[in-house]
């Protein structure tokens, strides 16, 4: 491929590699710091050998390339905050009190506030890192101000990994963003002892928090708020459930989230208001500085997101090109991004809204240029018209496999979004910068403001009408990561073959067809084993015995819909059949018998023996006649049972050597 002519986008994918491979594989620091200065060594002993020689060699190219990659495997360790000394993990927690700063406020859950907090000190000791803050809410709450510093007595809790089968990752999701641990406390637990802002980001927060308080005085509608906060500030927490789920069914959440579209139109806004100091002297070097710095604090007041930072990071390389008249490559402008963001923040790499972003302007620049040669209408409407369309189409044939993989559904009514909005964006985005300045002047007039309403809540109806039509909304979409990958090798090839349309492609099409459908029935074939699986649920029992595509739900729930987590194990199982029934004395199996026993602490073993005991609703039972009576393999507790019970039956198994397993701790019990 002539895309890999380029140097620095091979660079950037053994970077990438060694981010990975250190991802996956922990490498003992030492050992690759010494690699790496090593081979930094010999690139530069062969760099000014090959330089006095005149002539090109191989060696120097690849040492280049495991150099790069070493750097990838050693900027991974060294972000990795669990091998610093100071960092709070390392630290005896029992010590009292903790103190922390608020970094950053979360969505509010169903009963707690949620934000990101520096661990500054345990006791009197100094420490990093950061933390999940749960503080629990109530009908006085206020919330909590970036910056703040707070001092609690509360213990660190480990937070809780996956508990049942395909749910959602929330611990491996903080880790990337090297989060470990948690608090959970009650307000009058936190006590304040600074209200000074020390970062930028208790900057960005007053900023946005004094552009709010303005705003709030001209009545805003409350959605209309939360949108121009998302558009304009970067910041979600606001939207209602109902208002972000529309965007999403109706494919046109990338709006919602400040990334390369908002900041290009920010850019040319930019660069078209500072025109005048060109015609100074030394007026284009103080545009380029003046647009690196508006473009960052832009960047800041928005959040610091993956997305945001890969767009400002790119779009500050281009604005650099395009004021010294410079050709850049866009790959190139890629690429030296990804290698500058990586290096600073290396697990971004698995950020979903950077992975998005990135594949849907590669996509852009890839296939958008061939479409749009298709058809050339000249009618100037119709012209615009295709050209938003296909920059649509584009855009989700490159992220159309990792949405399936994160989010399961595909809207087909997203070009319809991104005609109707996209080529109204930057207006809005100019008029929403315009009301801020306005309201921060108290010089913001009525008919601006109900303008501005207008068009925030007819874009707001348009979503919830798109996200209305369900019969163009694919749900429940199953698509796993090796689908994922042979997906994108299909699309290379097949766009590859578009191009240059000979032999080689061509088998190498079929050839990643062939893979994509291996992966299918191999996935179809892995999901057609029968299993039964007790899930944890709090204070309710939800039995699953899934036989090929159908799932029988034994459960005491009034409705399935009570627990989410059900259907996420649907679609990883690809389950299209789900009766629902009452939850039996008895489960039999291929293999095995279970007997349920409830709150009622009966059970009959006159006709057969079971293999395993499954304990519901905290059943008053003797532990040690049960298993000298039943003998089975082994003893499963679920969420539905007092913790003291489980303590005390966890401990008569230990001591009658019988394996016990709580589904609070370890998670779903699986029988194949």
């Amino acid at each position: 491929m002539k895309l890999l002519n380029f140097n620095i986008i091979k660079l950037t994918i053994c970077l990438v590699l060694g981010i990975l491979i250190a991802f996956f594989i922990a490498i003992p620091l030492p050992i690759i710091l010494y690699t790496t200065g090593f081979l930094i060594i010999l690139l530069t002993i062969i760099f000014f050998v090959s330089k006095k020689k005149m002539t090109k060699t191989i060696w120097f190219g690849t040492v280049s390339f495991l150099t790069l990659f070493c750097i990838g495997i050693l900027v991974t360790n060294f972000h990795n905050e669990k091998l610093d000394e100071n960092n709070y993990t390392n630290i005896d927690s029992n010590k009292k009190p903790i103190t922390f700063r608020i970094r950053t406020t979360l969505k509010s859950g169903n009963y707690n506030d949620k934000y990101i907090v520096d661990v500054l000190k345990i006791d009197n000791t100094s420490v990093s890192g950061k933390a999940l803050l749960n503080v629990s809410r109530d009908s006085i709450n206020k919330v909590l101000k970036v910056d703040n510093i707070y001092i609690t007595s509360e213990d660190f809790q480990p937070i809780v990994s996956t508990i049942n089968p395909y749910q959602f990752n929330y611990r491996s999701y903080l880790e990337k963003q090297y989060v470990f641990k948690q608090l959970y406390v009650n307000p009058e637990r936190l006590f304040r002892v600074s209200e000074n802002k020390h970062t930028i980001f208790g900057y960005a927060d007053l900023a946005r928090e004094t552009i709010n308080s303005k705003l709030k005085t001209y009545n805003f509608k409350p959605d209309v708020l939360a949108i121009i906060n998302a558009l304009i500030l970067g910041q979600r927490q606001d939207l209602s459930k109902d208002l972000y789920d529309n965007y999403t069914d109706a494919g046109a959440v990338h709006i919602l989230a400040v990334s390369g579209l908002h900041v290009a139109l920010i850019l040319l806004i930019l660069n078209f208001l500072l025109t005048p100091l060109k015609r100074f002297k030394y007026g284009k070097a103080l545009t380029i500085i003046l647009l690196v710095i508006l473009m960052w604090i832009f960047a800041i007041i928005a959040g610091l997101s993956a997305s945001v930072t890969r767009a400002v990071t790119m779009f500050s390389i281009i604005a650099i090109g395009m004021h010294l008249k410079r050709p850049t490559n866009i790959y190139n402008t890629l690429a030296i991004s990804i290698f500058v963001l990586l290096l600073f923040k290396p697990l971004f790499l698995f950020d979903v809204g950077f992975q998005l972003s990135y594949l849907a302007v590669v996509a852009i620049v890839a296939i958008q240029p061939r479409l749009v040669k298709l058809w050339q209408p000249k009618n100037f409407i119709l012209s615009k018209v295709w050209d938003y369309f296909t920059v649509g189409i584009a855009a989700q044939f490159g992220v159309v496999p990792i949405s399936l993989f994160y989010f399961h559904q595909f809207p087909g009514l997203f070009f319809v979004a991104n005609i109707i909005i996209i080529p109204f964006l930057g207006f809005i985005l100019g008029i929403g910068i315009l009301v801020i300045i306005l309201a921060l002047c108290n010089a913001l007039p009525k008919f601006l403001v109900d303008g501005f309403s207008f068009i925030i809540s007819g874009m707001n109806d348009l979503m919830r009408w798109l996200s209305n039509q369900e019969s163009f909304l694919f749900k429940d979409i199953s698509f796993n990561g090796w689908q994922v990958i042979t997906a994108y090798l299909f699309a290379i090839a097949f766009v590859q073959l578009a191009i240059h349309k000979n032999y080689k492609w061509l088998k190498l099409t079929l050839v990643s067809v062939l893979l994509f459908q291996s992966v299918n029935i191999y996935t179809k074939y892995n999901n057609s084993n029968n299993t039964l699986t007790l899930f944890h649920k709090s204070r309710y029992t939800v039995i699953g015995q899934k036989t090929n595509n159908r799932l029988d739900v034994f459960t005491d729930l009034d409705s399935l819909n009570q627990f989410s987590n059900l259907k996420d194990f649907t679609i990883g199982n690809t389950i299209t059949e789900i009766n629902q029934h009452k939850t039996p004395a008895f489960i039999h199996t291929k293999n095995s018998t279970i007997i349920i026993i409830d709150s009622l602490g009966v059970y009959n073993l006159k006709i057969l023996k079971p293999d395993y005991v499954i304990l519901t609703q905290s059943p008053r039972i003797n532990m040690s006649r049960l298993i000298d009576s039943i003998k089975p393999k082994q003893i499963i507790a679920d969420g539905s049972n007092y913790k003291s019970y489980v303590a005390r039956w966890k401990a008569s198994c230990l001591k009658q050597k019988i394996p016990f397993h709580y589904t609070g701790e370890k998670g779903a019990f699986v029988i194949d």
